[in-house]
């Protein structure tokens, strides 16, 4: 499998490209601020077709360049429902005092081709298997998408802002609740292997076991499933 990564924007948010090999279809992970032109050298360098893109949520550092790279490659583009509003109106989604900054800055909308996710669901795109899981509490319609074990390479998980190296995603935006992180943690990510590779939003590669060990977050998470944790300051 390939995995080609960067961190893109004013935000650092990772981007990823994801295919089974060199010269394949791929899907893109997170196109966000500035990534178009990070997307077209990835593919250019690996030789790659887009078949898809798919959004761990709709914060505008993750979704800002998702119009212009659906649209140079006529494909669609995947999101959950509760977060497709942010697409169109983004200033909605971060609150008053972030998003006046950042209104005159950046091209809005939907792409011309966009689905939802649901829960549960597998996509198969570019040969690949994702699957999906709603991981509410950054946002409503957070959600990770994961790669299944193969006899080659571990599980992957593309955790968004739900889980960071030594961290998770901030909860004080509008639509964030620590509880629903929580158990976001607890439900989606406690249950993997140690082995399991941490792809997130922002940051370097983990793993959950590295994770279970020493992220205080998910350590609250298993003792509390939501209650009493301090609240998270992590991502946008």
């Amino acid at each position: 499998m390939l995995i080609a990564g960067f961190p893109a924007g004013a935000w650092g948010t990772n981007c990823y490209v994801v295919a089974p090999a060199a010269g394949e279809e791929c899907v893109i992970v997170d196109p966000g601020h500035q990534a178009a032109q990070g997307v077209e050298d990835t593919l250019a360098k690996h030789r790659l077709k887009p078949v898809a893109v798919v959004l761990s949520h709709g914060h505008i550092d993750h979704v800002a360049s998702v119009v212009p790279v659906c649209g140079a490659h006529d494909v669609p583009a995947w999101i959950h429902p509760q977060d497709r509003f942010m697409l169109a109106d983004p200033e909605k989604a971060l609150g008053a005092a972030i998003g006046a900054r950042l209104m005159g800055e950046l091209t809005v909308g939907e792409p011309d081709d966009l689905r939802e996710l649901t829960d549960g669901g597998t996509l198969p795109l570019a040969g690949l298997e994702f699957g999906v899981s709603h991981a509410p509490g950054h946002t409503k319609g957070s959600v990770t998408f994961r790669l299944p074990e193969t006899p080659d390479i571990p599980s992957v998980l593309f955790s968004g802002d739900l889980l960071f190296a030594g961290s998770v995603g901030r909860t004080d935006l509008p639509g964030g609740s620590t509880a629903e992180l929580y158990e976001s943690l607890a439900r989606v990510c406690l249950p993997l292997d140690d082995s399991t590779v941490v792809l997130s939003g922002h940051g370097p590669q983990t793993t959950i076991g590295r994770e279970r060990a020493a992220n205080p977050y998910l350590g609250e998470a298993a003792r509390t499933h939501g209650a009493g944790a301090p609240a998270p300051r992590r991502g946008m």
